[in-house]
């Protein structure tokens, strides 16, 4: 880096300097993973020195902590999308796709939060935790909504649907995020959301009367053909004469 580059560099605000090296931290991670990350690939894509990162982020691990809170802000961005759909099914699908498209895009920063992030001992007082059950709220939120609606059974586990849907998202793409696999966005979206809808959506209870009905009907025609039954085998016994 030259003089000029280097005075230039200086000149920068704090804020505008947080958000480059949070915009370089993010590609290096995307390219180099988390065990290879180094903050010196993050100052030479800055053009600063290393000492310049450690000065605003004292750790590697802090500094992509700050990466995932902005990612989660990200995400969150699609909740007016999420409100805006008209019925249960259609919210249930775009907010798995959208879970999904996630993993799609950031398969570096997904593993980041999942295996490093997640096992801290620490980390449900980290912001981070807090934004993630903010995202997966939604589906608590989704389901509690359904139920008073009237269009889910109310009997439900908001909770449990939420484990059931993030725990097969993680299950779906383990291997895509170990580099060992693939996956359709939208073939698992689908899938998950039919399997997931179908299992809560309230079904209308039978009528008694009309049960008792149905089985008035099914014992007469149940008598019909056995008195047809015997007619045939009395027809046929030895010693009958056909007629006709």
């Amino acid at each position: 880096m030259n003089a000029g580059s280097a005075r230039k560099a200086s000149r920068l605000a704090p804020q505008v300097r947080v958000t480059e090296i949070l915009a370089a931290a993010r590609a290096e991670l995307a390219d180099s993973g988390y065990e290879n990350f180094l903050p010196a690939a993050v100052a030479a894509r800055c053009g600063v020195s290393e000492a310049t990162i450690y000065r605003y982020f004292p750790t590697k691990r802090e500094l992509l902590a700050k990466v995932a809170e902005d990612w989660f802000g990200e995400i969150l961005a699609v909740e007016p999308e999420i409100a805006r759909r008209s019925n249960a099914y259609d919210q249930l699908r775009l907010l798995i796709r959208h879970s999904l498209g996630i993993v799609r895009r950031e398969p570096a920063l997904t593993r980041f939060v999942l295996t490093e992030l997640r096992a801290d001992p620490a980390y449900r007082s980290t912001r981070v935790y807090a934004l993630n059950c903010r995202f997966t709220s939604w589906v608590i939120n989704l389901v509690k909504e359904g139920v008073a609606r009237g269009v889910f059974r109310p009997q439900i586990s908001p909770s449990l649907v939420r484990d059931m849907i993030f725990g097969c998202i993680e299950h779906r793409t383990w291997n895509f995020l170990r580099g060992q696999g693939d996956f359709s966005v939208d073939e698992v979206a689908d899938s998950i959301a039919d399997i997931i809808f179908h299992g809560l959506v309230r079904r209308p209870s039978p009528d008694p009367d009309a049960v008792a009905a149905a089985l008035v009907a099914l014992r007469a025609k149940s008598e019909e053909l056995d008195r047809a039954i015997d007619g045939v085998a009395a027809a046929l016994a030895p010693g009958t004469t056909p007629k006709g």
